[in-house]
């Protein structure tokens, strides 16, 4: 990874170095010649062009009416014999375009302000000597490339890329037919998003001076033509077309009108081809890149061989499992390399020995191999070394003495950069490594490596990141291991369990940090004192680390540059007070600790936050949280939760406009939702279960608040209906209503939870959230009710697909709709008045885990498709009416009995045997038809006997008059039968 981005930094730097020499030139040129002030109808002309654009920081501040002369004006250039203006060069700060130019966040922010934003006036067409348009690393904010740019026909150099331009490339460019440089694309950065495109590169075709062509991250999945147009440029010295979705490579093609060509990058597009043959013929080729190009193999033949390639120096393969060859790396080490980049490529341990002569290489990348063994001691000829990546690999038992030996050979080791990350090492660093004594980075992180930090560490007086983090050291760090480290400004050793013991009281650390990260350390029970002599640091983690003393008061007062602080999951005491805090800070994460008292002078201090995570839950907070939100209006997520807070949602939250993530579950607060919440339309979760709040759920919740995915409302007094409104929350995962006093029916409607149908694929699962530059998954606790008890749900997220009504009053049938919500794991209706019988296609939800309908009112058999749900750990269908035999299944009979009670069922697991009647010479069908025959009969005789009853039988009983009749008529027929 260090040598691509040493190779994007170089060649990005390449072409800063062209427009630098193109100004010093001119520069030389006209140092003799006597001065002559612009023309002034040009200078007109820059005025209106200032204009037009944003200037935040007042770079342009010397462009002023006043100033007769615009040849003196920052970024503008004359010819001193005529007084045109030849060159605008106005590139975003230090020619810095992207995040990973700057060493924090903040420093980041401070530079954007620099960049030019705006429109770009029509009047440079006034300048009609311009030979040099220099835009790059500004900002105007994805307009399209201006057309009228294509009639500066006297332009040589023009530089727009990485300055958020978006839309479609105008053609006309290609009427600047004195072109040198082109670049229009973003230097190399394949993060940023791709914003502009262009349908075909003909336009290009006409650019016969052309020697630099820059167009990474734009679109040219349509641009069939490329191929051939780069075809009809012979100046072409450097080609960079990555991460632009070119949709073929041509691999047959034999070779190409391109033989002054030495910087060539097409990395990242899915060509998914062989290696084309026409590189191999590219012989004065100094760089080539190609990385993630999805290629799977080399065309057999001598005449394609990297021994060709007798000019490279720069090689960055990605991902290809055919670079795993013997005979392809003997070919490379014919070579004259500097920096070589084989990541991802299945390269084993065995190759390695055929890289002993490339004794000029600088840079080597094998991360994300097969490697398994110690790397060989021939690798102790590359004593030119400065930075080799063996991160990823399988080094497993190999000892880091072993693995590192090959790199004492050389009796003055230039060894700057090292990163073992990710290995699966699990000994101790050995002392030994205190003898790279050139080292400046250290990477080794996420590997099991075991016992302390060796003293000989505190020796490397170069080294400027330490990083060491995720791994099972243990012991104590003293004084001793920073001893030297002057330079030393990033180090993370979080998660091991590590004691610092200082044997000086008053210790003041030799370096000045940046970046610091210490959870899971041994730093307490006294707040560490010394922290606030590193006066530049930028990010703290602290977290975690067993303090429990207050914190001092002139702490925040220390980090003027704090944008990042975690002191999250310690004991530590007292007031939200933090005098001196600074206004910049963007992650504030204080939660799990005992602070306790109001949140007012923390919320309602001087001056507006550019916070964005602020965490306090777990705390023993009080009084009414304050309405001061307008102070922070860049907040993503809020964590309040698990305090004593009190009084009502503040209105003022709504000047939040950015919140994603709200939790105040788990205090007292009371009233109703407020109308404000409802303008939150970013927020994803929305925790506000186990309060006090009354009234009916706001129908706005489904009409405003339309991307939420964990909606907790659970433990609160609401009452009224659930409001069919929140069937527009297509994107919810968790849907927690449950020990409310909600009436009324479950709405049919929910099915139009995408998600939790499977129509929608949930790709947010992490619960991931932008936090200024940095990525922050959001750790969401509660609890849902499964087996009788309460479940937290925060340590299985995203897994939890979650649907709780239980304990309200709702009432009427189970909708069949419910039974569509095919990824639902959890469904609890459990202690409401349901009635009705148990939908029959309630088997269909085959990823339930846990099914609670207990304490209801419904009635009927027990589904047999409930036989069908085999993932189910938790099932309660207790204190209902139903009947019948319980369906067979393996996981339905696991269950307990209690799962069962109160109801009449019958068969395993309950107790009661069911009754079987069976007429063994019949089949099932002969059996229906008996059976209805049979109750033919019964009802026949039934009513004759009903009716006999009433007609003869009653009269007897009740009539004197009947009797008499009736036995004088039975004494005549005995004497007519003579019986």
């Amino acid at each position: 990874m260090n040598a691509h981005f040493s190779f994007s930094y170089f060649s990005s730097c390449h072409l800063c170095l062209l427009g630098f020499l193109a100004l010093f030139s001119i520069s030389l040129t006209d140092q003799n010649s006597d001065h002559v002030f612009c023309i002034e109808g040009e200078r007109q002309a820059l005025l209106r062009f200032k204009n037009g654009l944003t200037d935040e920081t007042n770079r342009l501040n010397s462009w002023v009416d006043k100033e007769r002369d615009c040849c003196s004006w920052v970024g503008i250039v004359c010819d001193n014999s005529t007084g045109h203006v030849h060159r605008i060069h106005l590139p975003g700060p230090d020619d810095h375009c992207n995040f990973e130019d700057y060493g924090t966040p903040k420093e980041y922010e401070e530079a954007s302000k620099q960049r030019l934003k705006g429109d770009i006036n029509p009047s440079l067409l006034d300048l009609k000597q311009l030979k040099h348009l220099d835009l790059s690393c500004n900002d105007f904010g994805g307009i399209q490339v201006p057309k009228f740019i294509g009639s500066l026909e006297n332009l040589k150099y023009l530089n727009l890329s990485s300055s958020n331009f978006g839309g479609t490339i105008p053609p006309q460019l290609g009427n600047l037919s004195e072109l040198h440089v082109l670049a229009l694309g973003s230097f190399h950065n394949r993060f940023v998003p791709i914003k502009t495109i262009t349908w075909n590169m003909q336009w290009l075709s006409g650019l016969r001076w052309l020697h630099h062509l820059d167009m990474s991250g734009v679109n040219l999945s349509e641009a069939t033509d490329w191929h051939q147009v780069i075809n009809t440029l012979p100046s072409l010295v450097e080609l960079h077309l990555s991460n632009c979705e070119l949709p073929h490579i041509q691999p047959h093609v034999p070779s190409l009108n391109l033989t002054s060509l030495s910087f060539l990058d097409l990395s990242f597009n899915d060509f998914n081809s062989p290696m084309p043959s026409w590189i191999f013929k590219l012989t004065n080729l100094v760089s080539l890149d190609l990385s993630g190009c999805n290629i799977h193999g080399i065309i057999s033949s001598s005449n394609y061989s990297f021994r060709n390639l007798t000019s490279l120096k720069f090689l960055y393969i990605y991902g290809y499992d055919f670079m795993n060859s013997p005979l392809l790396f003997e070919e490379l080490s014919s070579s004259k390399l500097i920096s070589l980049y084989i990541s991802s490529c299945s390269v084993s341990s065995l190759l390695l020995n055929s890289l002993r002569n490339l004794t000029s290489l600088r840079s080597l990348d094998l991360s994300y191999n097969q490697l398994t063994k110690k790397v060989p001691k021939s690798l102790g000829n590359l004593c030119n070394l400065k930075e080799i990546d063996l991160s990823g690999n399988h080094f497993g038992q190999i000892s880091l003495t072993n693995l590192l030996e090959s790199f004492f050979d050389c009796e003055s080791p230039r060894l700057e950069s090292l990163s073992i990350s990710n290995s699966e090492l699990s000994s101790p660093i050995p002392s030994v490594i205190g003898r790279l004594s050139s080292l400046q980075k250290l990477y080794m992180s996420d590997n099991r490596i075991e016992g302390s930090l060796p003293d000989s560490l505190g020796q490397l007086s170069k080294l400027s990141t330490l990083d060491f983090s995720y791994n099972s050291m243990t012991g104590v760090v003293s004084e001793a291991h920073f001893a030297k480290l002057v330079t030393l400004n990033y180090l993370d050793g979080t998660g091991n369990n590590l004691t610092l013991r200082l044997q000086v009281a008053n210790w003041i650390p030799p370096f000045k940090l940046q970046f610091l990260r210490l959870n899971s350390w041994h730093l307490g029970p006294q707040f560490p004192l010394w922290l606030q002599f590193q006066r530049n640091l930028s990010h703290l983690d602290i977290s975690n680390t067993r303090i429990s003393s207050q914190i001092p008061e002139s702490f925040f007062g220390s980090f003027p540059n704090l944008s990042y602080l975690d002191m999250s999951d310690n004991q530590i005491q007292g007031m939200l007070t933090f005098p001196g805090i600074p206004s910049t800070i963007e992650v504030l994460v204080l939660n799990s600790n005992e602070f306790s008292g109001s949140l007012h002078h923390l919320l309602c201090s001087d001056g507006v936050k550019q916070t964005r995570d602020l965490n306090l839950g777990n705390n023993h907070l009080s009084g009414v949280i304050p309405e001061c939100w307008e102070k922070w209006p860049d907040l993503v997520l809020l964590n309040l939760e698990n305090n004593n807070l009190s009084g009502e949602i503040p209105r003022t939250l709504s000047s939040t406009s950015s919140l994603q993530f709200l939790s105040m579950y788990g205090n007292i607060i009371s009233g109703s939702l407020p109308s404000s919440l409802m303008t939150l339309s970013n927020l994803k979760i929305l925790q506000l279960g186990r309060n006090k709040l009354v009234g009916n759920i706001p129908t706005s919740i489904g009409t405003k608040l339309t991307f939420l995915r964990i909606l907790n409302l659970r433990s609160n007094n609401f009452n009224g209906n659930i409001p069919q409104e929140l069937c527009y929350l297509s994107h919810i995962q968790i849907l927690d209503l449950s020990r409310n006093n909600l009436s009324g029916n479950i709405p049919r409607c929910f099915n139009n939870f995408s998600v939790l149908s499977g129509k929608e694929t949930n790709s947010d699962v992490q619960f991931s959230f932008y936090v200024g530059f940095a990525s922050f998954v959001a750790i969401v606790g509660d609890s849902f009710v499964t087996k009788g008890r309460e479940e937290t749900y925060s340590s299985i997220l995203p897994l939890v697909m979650l649907l709780d009504l239980s304990s309200n009053s709702l009432v009427g049938h189970i909708p069949n709709e419910l039974t569509s919500l095919f990824k639902l794991k959890s469904l609890n209706l459990s202690r409401n008045q349901l009635s009705g019988s148990i939908p029959e296609k309630i088997g269909d939800m085959k990823e339930l885990i846990s099914l609670d309908l207990s304490v209801n009112r419904l009635s009927g058999d027990l589904p047999i498709s409930l036989s069908r749900l085999n993932f189910l750990s938790s099932f309660n269908v207790s204190y209902n009416n139903l009947i019948g035999r319980v369906p067979t299944s393996t996981q339905i009979q696991s269950f307990n009995e209690s799962s069962f009670f109160g109801n009449k069922l019958c068969g395993a697991p309950v107790t009661n045997s069911c009754v079987l009647v069976e007429v063994p010479t019949q089949n099932k069908q002969e059996k229906r038809e008996d059976h209805g025959i049979d109750m033919g009969l019964i009802i026949t005789i039934v009513v004759g006997f009903v009716t006999g009853f009433w007609i003869i039988v009653a009269p007897l009983m009740f009539s004197n008059s009947w009797r008499n009749v009736y036995f004088r008529y039975l004494s005549k027929l005995i004497k007519i039968r003579g019986l």
